[in-house]
């Protein structure tokens, strides 16, 4: 198991830097599915960015958007699924429904690296409730009752974390839930392989 966990993706050169260790092999021999929820002009310019983002390193991308028509079965094995942000209930209710989370799940099983920006790293750990904690919580507008997240980890992560205002509300979480909740600034990333788990 390869988790990457990020707030922002791959824009902190130290984070980059560490990311290409992880991977295993040359940029230019990985390949890597940017996977997104783009609704609107708007994301889907960020879905682009994304992928600009993994291109740059050298490695060969491809990009799917979850509102677009697809088949499942269509898609091959890739070294790297990166998965976007964005309202973290929505991104997962609609993965469910298009079934790309089994996908998922069997990729990261067999080897791939799977690499989380903000909800695709919430989505990531045991449960999805802390996305609509706080002052700048998602909000739940599907009413999805599901908070069950992917279970690639016991952790849950808290992006875009700032102490100075989020410390207490964060604090309160914790004991809310009985698995582990780590911070992640904008600049930080968790990086979880197998039973090894560290901070950049």
């Amino acid at each position: 198991m390869k988790l990457f966990l990020t707030s922002t993706g791959l824009s902190n050169p130290k984070i980059t830097e560490s990311f290409l260790k992880i991977i295993g092999s040359a940029p230019e021999k990985a390949s890597a599915l940017v996977i997104a929820y783009g609704q609107n002009e708007i994301e889907r310019f960020y879905i682009e960015e994304a992928k600009k983002q993994v291109e740059r390193l050298g490695i060969n991308t491809a990009s799917l958007n979850m509102q677009d028509a697809f088949d499942i079965k269509d898609l091959p094995n890739f070294d790297i699924i990166y998965v976007c942000g964005g309202n973290t209930f929505s991104i997962l209710d609609k993965m469910r429904e298009v079934k790309i989370d089994d996908y998922i799940k069997l990729q990261v099983e067999r080897g791939a690296v799977y690499v989380g920006v903000s909800a695709g790293s919430i989505i990531a750990g045991p449960s999805i409730e802390i996305a609509g904690w706080g002052i700048d919580g998602d909000e739940n507008k599907i009413g999805l009752k599901d908070l069950k997240g992917f279970g690639l980890t016991d952790t849950t992560v808290f992006p875009h974390f700032d102490d100075a205002r989020q410390k207490e509300e964060v604090e309160e979480f914790k004991k809310r839930v009985d698995y582990p909740v780590q911070e992640l600034t904008d600049d930080q990333a968790l990086v979880i392989i197998g039973e090894e788990k560290y901070i950049i």
